[in-house]
């Protein structure tokens, strides 16, 4: 069989392994693909579908993205928006709507530089109505300690007796 071109992808898989200190049993086992077929992703001889890079990078405890650029599947440029949109959205230390915020002072950033963020209309209506609601909320880049005081200060104007 000759090798496909999957750029340094099993070389890339058998040092992660490696890494983490898996037999390819072990790391086929707990990806849910057969020890045949790992093996010849890792030789470069198997093309794997995106599914089967998920499931190898769950298993390995790395970034799905980066494999799929190492198999050709998704452009580095993609890969790093993906990649800091995930870690924004994963930051335990802020809240959904500082989350929102952020995400689209990223994309119009990346706008600015060139950059133009695939997204449907949904999503532009959705962030349409979340910058009004942040640009109508006193202390919109608060932290969440300042938000808990908005909110105290919101249901006191609510309540007539205090």
């Amino acid at each position: 069989m000759a090798s496909l071109n999957v750029g340094n992808l099993g070389e890339y898989l058998r040092e992660q392994r490696n890494a983490a200190q898996l037999s390819l049993r072990q790391l086929a086992d707990a990806a849910g693909v057969s020890n045949p077929y790992l093996s010849q992703i890792e030789r470069g001889l198997r093309k794997p579908s995106a599914e089967v890079l998920q499931q190898v990078a769950k298993a390995l405890r790395i970034s799905a993205e980066t494999l799929y650029v190492r198999a050709g599947i998704l452009d580095e440029r993609e890969r790093e928006e993906l990649e800091t949109r995930a870690v924004i959205l994963a930051d335990p230390s802020i809240n959904e709507r500082q989350k929102n915020v952020l995400l689209q002072i990223y994309d119009s950033f990346r706008r600015e530089n060139g950059f133009v963020p695939e997204t449907d209309e949904a999503d532009e209506t959705d962030t349409a109505e979340q910058t009004s609601e942040a640009d109508e909320t006193p202390g919109a880049d608060a932290t969440p300690e300042a938000d808990d005081a908005l909110k105290a200060d919101a249901t006191k104007d609510d309540n007539p007796h205090s």
